[in-house]
């Protein structure tokens, strides 16, 4: 749960720090003191657009630190992100004069996105306008989803991948001429190709036998007169060689030193030696061949042939032909309609699969929201009336499943139920929103965030059904922490911890600040909420009563 908001050069705050407990809190004040400032501080940390205009008058940086109970369900986002997993969860974010943002969780940087992540497992805010989200489509569908814990995103990406197969069929038939002759110019030139057969590294293998044989009588030259300078000839360097060693050895006793020549002129004569077995080998088996040389002189033209009749390199002829062929290998996939058909068929088998298992997900928590919010709708101002979560199938599948959902509600007993958005007054949806915020919150309390906040969601709602607003809240507080901006004193009271804030002026400038209310001081409180600026010790004495009545 929220635990900390410190607020430093927000709009009229300077410096602002509320701490927070479990259970049901309010915020209360005069309007323009303050309250929705907290709110939107608060939804800046956790990720909320945010610009310069949030910069107070005169400051270099606006600054907004949350500080919550860490979720057990965030751990092993915090591990996998590299955040620090520690006890509590510290979300911070600043926005300077120029509008530029930056943001920390537990003390390492972090994307506004990554704030956004976190949220999810954190609060849940419902505003005042709450209730334009019941009119729309997406909204209500997504609700009855949250509740009936259906994870669509495997549905939306079958859905793409049918929408997908879907688009390759009507190309393929779109373009069924256009892709024959595409496969027919391919198929002609990869056969000119295959009957060259060109080898990988063939074009260099080719080129150095041609410079060998059209040299050859050169090669075999130079090898004869240079196997007669090292063996053959006189004199030779392996005779000039030995001439030497023998008369150092005649001599080399008389001076040690000339021993390590003698050994270097050995190793020369050795390595003269083996140049020489090289050579002789070498005249043994060089022959000229004039037919060999003609018939690389036709392999070398047919590849430069085709190299230029398609603009190439001769060594990049081995991956043109590769090319080619796997261009034709996609061709005849695309032109495959038997084989796009049945992909297209297989893609909306899967989706209508998962689209399926989303319905009966929905149609097993439909009912049981519908009574929960009927229930609820008893205590606001309702009663009589009756709510209705209605699945009606689709004349066309849609990426949101077979079925479209429709909330009803029949205001009073006896009138059978109506979409909202025909039958609910302005009134009416309020309380509606009201009832389904309250309801679904606490439908599953230890999934879902640990913080709800109601930020005036009561507004145009009065008398009783005032008192069953704080009552409610008051319930829900049990289970999970609630924070309420309100304008009712009725809800004010039945509060565990109440907050007033507050504008003032300081030398030239308005500051708004927040300060926890109890005794004397909160029944002022409510009894500004009651009657006005000017306390009378009726509605003094009103409040007290309302605190005392709501304490027990």
């Amino acid at each position: 749960m929220l635990r900390r908001l410190s607020l430093r050069d927000v709009v009229i705050v300077e410096r602002l720090e509320i701490e927070l407990d479990a259970g049901f809190s309010v915020l209360t004040g005069e309007t323009g003191a303050g309250k929705s400032i907290l709110i939107d501080a608060l939804q800046l940390a956790l990720g909320a657009r945010g610009d310069a205009a949030l910069v107070r008058e005169g400051a270099a940086r606006a600054e907004v630190a949350a500080e919550f109970d860490a979720p057990a369900s965030l751990a092993a986002w915090l591990d996998e992100a590299g955040f620090a997993a520690e006890p509590t969860l510290l979300l911070r974010r600043t926005i300077d004069a120029q509008g530029k943002s930056r943001a920390w969780i537990n003390g390492s940087p972090a994307t506004v996105t990554q704030l956004r992540e976190a949220a999810d497992h954190l609060v849940d805010i419902h505003g005042q306008h709450a209730w334009q989200s019941l009119t729309r489509p997406a909204a209500v569908r997504a609700l009855l989803d949250a509740q009936a814990g259906a994870d669509t995103r495997a549905m939306a990406a079958r859905w793409a991948a049918w929408r997908q197969a879907l688009a390759a069929l009507d190309a393929a038939r779109a373009q069924r001429d256009t892709l024959e002759r595409e496969r027919e110019r391919l198929a002609w030139q990869i056969a000119e190709l295959d009957k060259l057969a060109p080898g990988e590294h063939e074009w260099d293998e080719l080129n150095a036998e041609h410079q060998r044989l059209a040299h050859g009588q050169a090669l075999l030259d130079g090898a004869r007169a240079a196997l007669d300078a090292t063996a053959e000839g006189e004199p030779s360097a392996d005779a000039l060689i030995s001439r030497a060693i023998d008369a150092l050895e005649e001599v080399q006793r008389y001076d040690a030193e000339l021993a390590s020549v003698v050994e270097v002129l050995r190793g020369a004569q050795a390595q003269i030696e083996d140049a020489a077995h090289t050579l002789g080998a070498y005249l043994g088996r060089r022959e000229p061949d004039p037919e060999r040389l003609a018939e690389l002189d036709t392999r070398l033209g047919a590849w430069v042939s085709l190299a230029r009749r398609y603009r190439r390199q001769p060594a990049e002829i081995p991956a043109l032909l590769a090319g080619w062929k796997a261009e034709l290998a996609a061709l005849d996939a695309a032109a495959d309609l038997d084989a796009l058909e049945r992909a297209a068929a297989e893609a909306e088998r899967a989706w209508r699969d998962e689209a399926k298992k989303i319905g009966r997900a929905r149609a097993k928590a439909a009912p049981k929201l519908a009574d929960a919010v009927t229930q609820a709708m008893q205590q606001l101002g309702m009663a009589g009336g009756r709510f209705e979560v209605a699945l009606l199938p689709q004349d066309e599948p849609q990426a949101f499943g077979l079925e479209t959902v429709e909330l009803r509600v029949a205001g009073h007993a006896g009138s059978t139920p109506r979409a909202i958005a025909k039958v609910a007054s302005g009134g009416e949806l309020s309380r509606l929103a009201l009832a389904i915020a309250v309801t679904t919150a606490a439908a599953a309390p230890g999934d879902g965030a640990q913080t709800l906040i109601f930020d005036e969601i009561d507004a145009g709602v009065g008398g009783a059904v005032a008192d069953s607003v704080g009552r409610l809240m008051k319930q829900l507080g049990g289970s999970t922490q609630v924070l309420a901006v309100t304008h009712l004193a009725q809800v004010a009271a039945c509060a565990d911890h109440h907050f007033v804030v507050a504008k003032a002026l300081q030398g030239k400038a308005t500051v708004s600040e927040v300060h926890a209310v109890t005794g004397e001081a909160r029944v002022a409180e409510v009894a500004r909420m009651l009657g006005g600026e000017r306390l009378t010790s009726t509605s003094r004495a009103h409040a007290e009563a309302m605190l005392a009545g709501n304490s027990r």
